[in-house]
């Protein structure tokens, strides 16, 4: 069974820093993504960062320049480096994979439970 789970949430200051990190547990055939989504109070879930299994990475405009998503070398521990936070950064964070559990199985997102990540003054 696949497991993701989130730390590193919680209140800090306009322009501070926050690293979320995501660990991930049980196996997984093939990935062909890993990133992490927000979704805030009264809003869709939307795309903060991803990195793609080439290599390639792609962020959401509202955090292009602030944000760094990096994996650990063993490639199961997926961390998002928040600089300038900004109020509107508010919201629950939640960590993504994407892949099948076997050959011959559909791929499918897997998700974690989601940290809170406040930014106010």
């Amino acid at each position: 069974q696949v497991q993701l789970v989130e730390s590193g949430g919680g209140l800090v200051q306009p322009g501070g820093s926050l690293r979320l990190s995501c660990a991930r547990s049980g196996s997984i055939f093939s990935i062909t993504a890993v990133g992490w989504y927000r979704q805030a109070p009264g809003k869709e879930r939307e795309l903060v960062a991803v990195l793609n299994s080439g290599g390639s990475t792609d962020y959401g405009d509202s955090v292009k320049g602030r944000f760094t998503i990096t994996t650990d070398n063993d490639k199961n521990t997926v961390n998002l480096q928040m600089n300038s936070l900004k109020p509107v950064d508010t919201a629950v964070y939640y960590c993504n994979t994407k892949g099948r559990h076997s050959w011959s199985s559909p791929f499918r997102d897997y998700w974690g439970q989601g940290t809170q990540v406040t930014v106010s003054s």
